[in-house]
């Protein structure tokens, strides 16, 4: 087998066509490949940067125009059996020519293709064109052809197996891409070649097994040998002439076990794949890292209805998740550093689970070798969402050849422990009004009931499936229950207040988020708005939220007094989203006997924008990620409503016992004792203690100036309980010292209070883009001090980096 690499010379140039600009039309210009059509356009100076003020808008031409890439390339014939044109991905109605001649057609984006192209080359120069047909085009064709299908969104994206939020989504920007997104060349072989390899791995009685499923496609019939190796265990088949089929089992005693970060080490290990004729001459290789461990789905009806727990090599793992969306509109732009970086944001917030989202794509190997790594488990969505999608040809064929490509390349990773169907699908189908408007058209059932579960069960048993996100676990039972299955609570966003996620004490939540705009800096790049203002053009445009602002400044109302300028609204609204999530992952923890996880909407952006995630679209970490990185700590001590009064939940989870002496205070704003108590916590491993409290602690003298501390352990992790609404506290006129001294990288700010300070956060990216901090919204009595670590690549001025709009706490707003 020889590969060749085809991703040098490629031109491109728009077909020609009313929305093509001038400026556009006519012209070849150099392409990235792999690459899209914005990024060769960007880079040739002929658009301007998408994510910018509303460019987006004016750039909707390129998602209607077809589009050309071209290259040449030298090819010499050799004795080869076979040259296959390898495309591993095409984005997405691609018609594929070689020296004049068509050689292939796709509609997919989210699979392969191969082509035999030996007869079409020439020895010397050869020309490979790619033409892509406007997705928009091909997607209102379909639709108009099998009827349209209810949608959120005023787009037709489920009549195109492409990725659904290129067509724009409530956090993302409509940016129809089209272009060779994924490597491209010529493999040249002769005999037979590895066309599928599928290990499915398993651990039984403490051994692990790996059962080998190798398909060869032959040029001939003669016998081939197909030889395997893991961790000093080989195992050898022969493959008859005429068959194409072999399985390969290979058992390894008593292998150190994968597993989830926190619960144990992630070891890895080779598995080397070798195909030989019948002289024993090797013909083809595959190699992929694996790890030994199961998984599985504890779904049994227990007596607060039907759980969804999942079990890594039989311990049940609280799920402490965040929703992975596509981190660019461009997929080629993210690369394996900027993944690692991520995927480090997310365990430093001790996230143990990524749940990539059904309207994106199936994600690169970088980020699956990448969770293997780091122990971070996947939840992958089969890519449907928020949509009827039907289920007529040539769309369930397609459908089908990609599930089965994407089933088989992922089953090596031991990251990877759930598919699911859908996102949000059979929600929609009962509660979004589709029932009508369908009129008994297909809307998606098949696929998740029938055809996914058939693929997934045949090619994957190892691993557990389930229809959709949310789904009951029966389809005689609401796909909502938060008693039954895995929910969604979106009700708290769209129209209640975030104290109601108290109301729900469900079995997994798999989505839940409150929105925040993103970092200062993030801001001023990308937006030219003179003055900045929550309603400015470019504001209200990186608001894509039906009614966004509106549920922002309700949220406010709920907690804060309202805002004295866009740098007050800045802070509170990111404020008022890392208190919404913080308050809803501590109370679905305190209920850990009856909820097996929680997974926040959204860790990432692709774009700047005000919208659910931690980590905004330039990467800056939000208010809301040290928020995330507190509540999802393995110990967690917080003071819940229970039963009309308060109690202390001490949630551990951690592989050893948490043992401590907590202490638990009612006192002033001044920092007064009014009652204390003492209580002594005994808490066993992945388990909780709930104590309730004296009534003297949980019922203040003066709501308004009054708040509850408790601490437990050493270092000692605290829990804060304030009786009354910021906007209706007392809160003094922050007053505090602030000392900032150099360090290596940065510099060190400690603040000591003179007053109770609120929630202190420092923002130094408003003095410098690249600069961060170690640590946000801390609560300091009068008294006490606390240091930040900000690290930037030069020094900082310390009175702009200690006043606000830099330093800011709830008592700059609110004091009274």
């Amino acid at each position: 087998m020889t590969r060749q690499a085809l991703h040098e010379g490629w031109t491109l140039r728009a077909v020609e066509g009313p929305q093509v600009p001038a400026e556009v039309a006519g012209r070849a210009v150099p392409a990235t490949v792999p690459g899209c059509v914005h990024t060769d356009l960007l880079a040739a100076g002929l658009i301007p940067d998408p994510y910018f003020d509303d460019n987006e808008t004016a750039l909707a031409w390129i998602g209607r125009t077809d589009w050309v890439y071209e290259t040449t390339f030298a090819h010499e014939p050799g004795g080869d059996d076979r040259v296959d044109l390898v495309c591993a991905g095409l984005d997405t109605v691609a018609t594929l020519t070689l020296n004049g001649a068509e050689v292939g057609r796709t509609e997919n984006m989210h699979r392969g293709h191969r082509f035999d192209v030996r007869s079409r080359l020439v020895a010397g120069s050869n020309t490979l064109a790619v033409r892509f047909d406007s997705a928009y085009r091909y997607a209102e064709a379909q639709r108009d052809r099998l009827g349209d299908r209810p949608n959120a969104y005023p787009e037709p994206f489920p009549f195109i197996r492409k990725m659904a939020c290129n067509f724009g989504w409530d956090w993302g920007p409509t940016l129809v891409t089209a272009g060779i997104w994924q490597e491209i060349g010529l493999h040249a072989w002769s005999t037979a070649r590895l066309a599928v390899v599928r290990p499915l791995v398993t651990v039984e009685a403490g051994d692990g097994r790996v059962e080998l499923h190798v398909e060869v496609e032959r040029a001939g019939d003669a016998p081939l040998t197909v030889r395997a190796s893991v961790a000093g265990v080989a195992a050898e088949a022969t493959i008859p002439p005429g068959e194409r089929t072999a399985v390969l089992a290979l058992t390894v005693r008593h292998p150190a076990l994968w597993w989830p970060r926190g619960y144990g080490e992630q070891p890895l290990h080779p598995l080397e794949v070798t195909l030989h004729d019948a002289d024993a001459h090797p013909l083809d290789t595959w190699s992929r890292r694996i790890g030994f461990r199961s998984v599985r789905l504890d779904t049994a009806p227990d007596a607060h209805g039907t759980p969804f727990a999942l079990h890594v090599n039989d311990t049940p793992v609280f799920v402490r998740g965040v929703n992975w969306i596509p981190d660019d509109a461009f997929p080629t732009r993210i690369t394996r550093d900027r993944l690692a970086h991520r995927f480090r944001q997310a365990a430093d917030a001790n996230v143990n689970l990524l749940r990539v989202w059904g309207g994106g794509r199936y994600e690169s190997d970088d980020f699956y070798d990448l969770a293997d790594e780091l122990g971070l488990l996947v939840q992958q969505d089969f890519l449907f969402a928020c949509a009827a999608y039907p289920e007529e040809e040539p769309l369930r064929a397609e459908v089908a050849a990609e599930a089965a490509e994407q089933v088989v390349r992922l089953a090596p990773h031991p990251s990877l422990v759930l598919w699911t169907g859908n996102n949000e699908n059979i929600w929609g189908w009962h509660d979004w009004d589709w029932q009508e408007p369908l009129a008994g058209r297909t809307w998606g059932r098949g696929y998740y009931l029938e055809l996914l579960p058939r693929i997934v069960g045949e090619l994957d048993p190892t691993r557990p499936y389930w229809p959709g996100s949310p789904w009951s676990g029966s389809e005689e039972i609401h796909p909502n229950d938060p008693a039954h299955g895995t929910t969604h609570i979106w009700d708290v966003w769209n129209t209640d207040d975030y104290t109601k996620y108290r109301e729900y004490v469900p079995r997994f939540v798999a989505e839940f988020g409150y929105q925040a705009p993103p970092a200062y800096a993030t801001l001023r790049r990308a937006l030219s708005d003179e003055p900045l203002a929550p309603d400015s053009p470019g504001m209200a445009h990186h608001q894509k939220a039906i009614d966004g602002d509106a549920k922002l400044r309700r949220g406010l109302d709920a907690h804060l007094p309202a805002p004295g300028d866009f740098d007050d609204w800045h802070w509170l609204t990111q404020l008022n989203q890392a208190r919404a999530i913080r308050l809803a992952v501590e109370h679905f923890r305190s209920h850990r006997d009856v909820c097996a996880g929680t997974i926040v909407w959204q860790l990432n952006d692709c774009w700047p924008v005000t919208s659910w995630s931690a980590v905004d679209g330039d990467g800056r970490r939000k208010p809301l990620w040290y928020a995330l990185r507190r509540a999802y700590a393995d110990r967690l001590l917080t003071v819940q409503p229970r039963g009309g009064g308060l109690a202390l939940v001490a949630v551990n989870d951690g592989p050893g016992p948490w043992r401590a002496t907590a202490s638990v205070t009612r006192l002033t704003l001044a920092g007064e004792p009014r009652a204390k108590a003492t209580l002594e916590l005994d808490v066993p491993a992945y388990g909780k203690v709930e104590l309730a409290l004296p009534a003297e602690l949980a019922r203040p003298e003066e709501a308004r100036r009054e708040l509850l501390v408790a601490e437990a352990g050493d270092p000692a992790e605290r829990a804060l309980w304030f009786f009354a609404e910021d906007r209706d506290a007392h809160w003094p006129p922050a007053r505090y010292d602030a000392v900032v001294e150099p360090v290596d990288g940065g510099q060190r700010v400690r603040v000591t209070a003179r007053t109770v300070l609120r929630d202190v956060t420092i923002f130094p990216d408003r003095l410098d883009p690249a600069a961060e901090v170690d640590e946000a919204l801390v609560t300091l009595l009068p008294g006490e001090s606390a240091t930040f670590t900000v690290i930037s690549g030069a020094p900082l001025d310390p009175a702009a980096l200690t006043a606000r709009p830099v330093l800011r706490c709830v008592n700059d707003v609110v004091a009274d």
